[in-house]
């Protein structure tokens, strides 16, 4: 696919652009899948774990798993595709990020109009009361600390600020997300396998709301068949690229 092909659909539009992302975006900044570092956590199903059910039978085990990740999470930084999203909200063609992820990456890389449909690992809730804690900190990630509990309330354990398997999303974000679908006229695709309901059904309303659908992917994904491009390859680099040569054909 030429990528000026695609680019000048978009500038015909005077493009208002919403993104929904997923993992892929994140896998150049070093981002780990549920898999866990050095082999610990592979005899573990992430829906073993990252359910309410397992933080109630055991919230160690849980926790434990959570700070493996963010010992991960600390070394990682957004990389030119997160920036590239951040660019296009400071140019005022950007509306808004729906983002899968809970890395926080695009927030460290200067955006601010954010969806996080499914919550933020930097941050801890309670399970009782309404407070919600950062612990995003080398001191909390390591392995030996106590379990966290809620500085408000001081009785109730505090869980991952995530929305975990068996859990609905929050109401407000998915109106947040459905929203700027529908306020949008093109639609950014990026690193998602399309299979993640009900995030996989955005794209097919952006097309019922005659929507340009252009999708970023290093492989056709199930929603491909909804989008009216692909450019296919790592989006750290086409996402780049696109945003450059869109930017400029802008001015």
């Amino acid at each position: 696919m030429n990528i000026n092909t695609v680019i000048d659909a978009v500038v015909e539009r005077d493009p208002t652009i919403v993104s929904v992302v997923g993992a892929g975006i994140s896998k150049a900044s070093g981002m780990p899948t549920f898999r866990g570092e050095d082999g610990l956590w592979n005899n573990y199903r992430a829906e073993e774990l990252a359910t309410p059910s397992a933080f109630s039978k055991d919230p160690k085990l849980v926790w434990e798993w959570y700070r493996a990740r963010m010992r991960i999470l600390l070394e990682a930084e957004p990389n030119p595709a997160h920036y590239s999203l951040t660019k296009l909200e400071e140019e005022n063609i950007s509306i808004g990020i729906i983002t899968q992820n809970v890395d926080g990456l695009h927030e460290i890389a200067g955006s601010k109009k954010i969806v996080e449909i499914h919550g933020r690992i930097r941050y801890a809730r309670c399970v009782n009361c309404d407070n919600i804690e950062r612990w995003d900190s080398s001191t909390k990630a390591q392995k030996d600390i106590a379990l966290p509990y809620c500085h408000k309330c001081e009785i109730n354990l505090l869980r991952p600020d995530v929305v975990w398997f068996g859990e609905p999303l929050d109401p407000q974000s998915w109106q947040q997300a459905t929203e700027l679908t529908m306020q949008s006229n093109v639609m950014l695709v990026i690193g998602t396998s399309g299979v993640v309901v009900p995030v996989s059904t955005l794209p097919i309303y952006a097309k019922q709301n005659n929507s340009i659908v252009i999708e970023f992917n290093i492989e056709q994904t199930p929603i491909s068949g909804y989008c009216d491009y692909s450019l296919l390859g790592p989006c750290e680099e086409t996402l780049p690229e696109f945003t450059e040569i869109l930017l400029e054909k802008m001015k």
